[in-house]
Order: structure tokens, then C-alpha cells, then sequence
């Protein structure tokens, strides 16, 4: 995705320099990890003051702030880029489950949460848009490897470029920008591939070869368009059952009528049970999973806990004085309409900020109720997953596990407990872990993924829908028969020229692909604080 930037209710204002320098002047900090004196100097460059603001956001933010050193030990302005800064910051907390860092990620110099987001900009974050505002400007499709040598379209949103192209999930690509050797082994493919379908191209020229066999030589141009995150729905029968099916790709906040009107219409089916396809789901508003679990939740639990924020100990703690001090008291807390909350008895005296918030986990704000919406009545959800599956998608499982039967198939997912509101400095916001969630059993934790029921790799090669798709065959079988029955080996259904089902990639490939090949997928979990003034 490119060119794209990533609004929210809460606009945040520009920190000027004469506010950075304030900050440092003032602000009060969580216990140090070291006994040393800090000394935070009051003058500097923009960058250096920049550099500065990143380390003290993140001292009193970061959700693991207890495991920074202090400003003397990390040396903030001795960085080359904010973003060496960044990395450095994600890397002094340890998993005790793993013994390496929380955001460490092998062979790579990006965090695993954390990230930077520019005002103008292509690259890593540009896909924020696209992913949870829900309008996009780029081709508008994802794909992946089958096998080392089936290089496969995975989905495609309507009324994208890709899509008006004929582009639709399966299609085989057999060549790209004229290079037609996409095999997996070849000499900088990665590279190449994510150059030209997922970077900051105007256009792409693709011949690929449909479900129907036929091929096709297009240019897919980069175009502006609107993002549905519902890429399927449907109703089976199986047995004496009926069973929904939706594929949803995105927590994006465009999205509340169409899945009241997908869940309506299950209900008009007469669904017993649901399977929830968030295979390629990397997250996006917790407010839009908390709808999701609400139309799918027992209405028994209404008024139940269905998840709670937790903060680290300094926010949870906060003294008055602290509040006053603090450099959250720069980031203004805006209403629903995007309006500064006037509120004289703050720490500024004038109007809401985020050092007005109660951080505690028994706050109200803090603490999510079960609100059953719709009239859905389910026996139980079955949940399709993969290792793109983060965030949102894994709060949405986590809050329902406790309460309902829930079935989870594919991968082990990403492992992304943690989420984040922007805190804006300069011309970027920053992205850093600030809470935790867990659910109504006290569950969360998963930073290693969540565990699957039945481990099974997702197919590329046929149309959503198609009973033959491997995830979609077990939970189906299992709505059926009460159990995860294998099929038997066959080739897939709708193919073209396809290698048969149980010909893919070895697990080593497929983790390659999925660390490496597009990297500007959204896996986050983003909320707005509440508070009201």
C-alpha cells in the first residue's frame, strides 16, 4: 500500500520545540532501572529534541517501561534515525518464555509492534489506510507462494484496480513487470515481488492464468477506491445444520453496517454455527472486534466482562503531581466529534489530555461489558487462521474462548497481545506497545501466537467459498461429523495447472514467505482512550 496516511478520531497536534523542551524541563519519569543521574539537556537540534521526545514517550508509555535504561545509559540523540532509536527501544525487555526481547524478530532490524508513521510517506506504514481506514490508493490485491513455483493471487477487495482487471483469488501469476521465472529459489524474487506489487509503483503489468484457464496480460494501475473488509459470505447446510461463513480482512472503522447486515442475514438463515476466516486478518480498531464479538457472543453474557486494559504500573499509578509533569499532558484527549474537551480542572487547566485518563484496570473506561447485539444464537465459532492472523483478530478469538465453544484451524497465529493509541512527535506518529489485553478468565498473553485445534495449511488455488479449501473442509467436516476429519488426497478443486493439495511449500518456505513477502500488511490493535469531560 502506498501514499496513504492514517487519521483517527483523535487528531493530535504538532509538538512544537519550545513544547519539547518543556517536556524534558519537567516531566516526571518511571522508577529508573539504574541509579545513575539523569541529566536530560533543556536545547538542542529539531532532531536532537526529537530524538529526546521518543525516549521519554516511550519511558512513561511503553507498556514494558520498567526495562528502559535512563536517558544518560540509552543516549537518545547518539542515534542515526528515529528509527534505529525505535528498534533499540523494543529491544530491552525479555520474554521469559523465549529468553529474547518481546519485539525481537530473527534477521531483522524492525520491531515486531512498534513503528513509526509519517505524515507524507511510502513504505512500511503507508498500508494504514487501507487496513483500518478503510479507503485505499494502490492495486488492491495480496499474493503468495502455492508451491516454490505457483505464485497465487490471495484476495482481492471489490472495486479495486486489481479487480475491474479480473483479478480475483487464485488466479495463478505467471509473469510480473515481464519476468516470468517467480520461482521461489530464484535470486532476489522477495525482493523483486515486493518492488513491484507491494511498494510505491504507479503500475504493475501481470499475465496470469484464471480459475477458468484462461490467461490474461493486464495493467493494473494504482487508483484511489473504498475498502470492504468482508470479501465472503455464505450458508451451508451440512447435515441438518446450517452453518455461516464470512471472510473478513480487516478491523477497519468503515465497516459497522455491513456486518450488522451479514449477521442479520445469518440469523435470517438460521445459522446454528459460524466460521470466521481472518487467515490474512492483521488487526486494526478494537472497537470494530468488539463488535464482531458482541453479534456472536451468547446474549447470556450481556453485562459480563469481555476484556480488560491493562497499562503499565507507572500509568496505573500516577500521581496529581506526575499528571501535571508529564508529557502526556501535550497529547490532547478530542471527543467523538474530533473537538477538544474543555476541562479546567485538568493538568493543563484547559482542556482534556492523556494525562487526565485513569489508567487503572478497574476503571470503568478500562473494563469492556459484553453488549450482545442482533438476535444470533450459536452453538459454536470456528475461527480459520494463519500466521498473519494478529491483533484484533486474536482479541476477537480470546474474548469469546471463555465464553462459547471455539474451534481454531490453520497456524499458530501472530502473537500480538499488546496494542497502541499514536502518540504524535514532529512529523510522525509513534506506534509503541501501551497496553495489554486480557480476557474474561484472565487469559492473554500470547506473544508467541495462539495455539490452533487443528494445524493445517490455507490453499491459494481456488475461490473463496469452494467446500475443498483445506480450512474450510475441516471446519465444515467438524460442524458435520463432531470431529477434524483428513481428506482424502486429491487434487484441488477449481484448478488450473495447480499441484495437487498436499504439495506445498516445506514449513521453513512458508515462514519465509510470510516474514518477508508483503511487509506492509497492518498487524496492530489500535484504540481510542476513553474518557469523558
Amino acid at each position: 500500500m502506498k501514499n496513504n496516511k492514517l487519521g483517527y478520531r483523535i487528531v493530535l497536534v504538532l509538538l512544537s520545540l519550545s513544547i519539547f523542551i518543556s517536556c524534558k524541563k519537567n516531566t516526571a519519569t518511571p522508577e529508573e532501572t539504574s541509579t545513575t543521574t539523569t541529566t536530560i539537556p533543556t536545547t538542542g537540534t529539531r532532531t536532537e529534541l526529537t530524538r529526546d521526545s521518543m525516549f521519554l514517550y516511550a519511558k512513561e508509555l511503553y507498556y514494558w517501561n520498567t526495562s528502559l535504561p535512563t536517558y544518560d545509559v540509552f543516549k537518545p540523540r547518539a542515534f542515526s534515525s528515529n528509527e534505529a532509536e525505535l528498534y533499540a527501544l523494543t529491544q530491552y525487555s525479555t520474554d521469559p518464555t523465549t529468553g529474547k526481547p518481546y519485539e525481537y524478530v530473527s534477521n531483522s532490524t524492525d520491531p515486531k509492534y512498534s513503528f513509526l508513521d509519517y505524515v507524507s510517506t511510502t513504505g512500511k506504514t503507508a498500508a494504514l489506510k487501507a487496513d483500518v481506514n478503510g479507503t485505499a490508493n494502490d492495486y488492491g490485491f495480496s499474493a503468495d507462494y502455492q508451491t516454490v513455483n505457483d505464485f497465487r493471487v490471495k484476495y482481492v477487495y471489490a472495486n479495486s484496480p486489481a479487480s475491474t482487471q479480473g483479478l480475483t483469488r487464485g488466479c495463478r501469476i505467471t509473469s510480473v513487470n515481464g519476468r516470468t521465472n517467480l520461482n521461489i529459489t530464484s535470486d532476489g524474487i522477495i525482493s523483486f515481488l515486493n518492488n513491484a506489487i507491494f511498494g510505491g509503483n504507479p503500475s504493475v503489468s501481470l499475465t496470469f492464468e484464471d480459475l477458468n484457464g484462461n490467461v490474461k496480460s493486464v495493467v493494473v494501475n494504482s487508483a484511489p477506491y473504498t475498502v470492504n473488509p468482508i470479501l465472503y459470505t455464505h450458508v451451508y447446510t451440512v447435515g441438518s445444520k446450517k452453518v455461516g461463513y464470512i471472510v473478513f480482512n480487516s478491523f477497519t472503522n468503515n465497516v459497522t453496517t455491513a456486518l450488522n447486515n451479514a449477521f442479520n442475514n445469518f440469523s435470517a438463515e438460521g445459522i446454528t454455527e459460524l466460521i470466521v476466516d481472518l487467515r490474512y486478518n492483521g488487526g486494526g480498531y478494537v472497537s470494530t472486534a468488539t463488535q464482531i464479538v458482541n453479534l456472536a457472543a451468547p446474549a447470556a453474557q450481556t453485562g459480563n466482562t469481555m476484556y480488560t486494559t491493562y497499562y503499565n504500573s507507572y500509568l496505573q499509578n500516577l500521581t496529581t503531581a506526575q499528571r501535571k509533569a508529564s508529557v502526556l499532558a501535550h497529547q490532547p484527549l478530542l471527543d467523538n466529534s474530533g473537538k477538544l474537551q474543555p476541562f479546567t480542572t485538568g493538568v493543563n487547566g484547559k482542556y482534556a489530555t492523556y494525562a487526565d485518563l485513569n489508567y487503572s484496570p478497574t476503571a470503568a473506561d478500562n473494563v469492556e461489558k459484553f453488549a450482545k447485539s442482533g438476535s444470533l444464537a450459536l452453538s459454536r465459532v470456528y475461527f480459520l487462521v494463519s500466521h498473519s492472523t494478529a491483533s484484533a483478530s486474536e482479541l476477537t478469538i480470546n474474548s469469546l474462548k471463555p465464553v462459547m465453544d471455539v474451534k481454531i484451524i490453520g497456524e499458530r497465529t501472530y502473537g500480538k497481545p499488546v496494542g497502541f493509541f499514536p502518540i504524535r512527535i514532529d512529523d510522525f506518529e509513534m506506534y509503541i506497545p501501551e497496553f495489554e489485553t486480557k480476557n474474561q478468565s484472565g487469559v492473554g498473553g500470547y506473544y508467541s501466537g495462539m495455539a490452533v485445534d487443528k494445524e493445517a495449511y490455507g490453499d491459494f488455488n481456488s475461490a473463496w467459498g469452494d467446500t475443498a479449501e483445506t480450512l474450510l473442509y475441516y471446519a465444515l467436516t467438524y460442524a458435520e461429523k463432531g470431529s477434524f476429519i483428513d481428506p482424502v488426497k486429491k487434487t484441488a478443486s477449481l484448478k488450473t495447472t495447480s499441484a495437487t493439495v498436499d504439495a506445498k511449500l516445506s514449513t521453513t518456505q512458508i515462514n519465509t514467505v510470510q516474514a518477508t513477502l508483503d511487509q506492509h500488511r497492518f498487524k496492530g490493535m489500535v484504540m481510542t482512550p476513553k474518557g469523558s469531560f
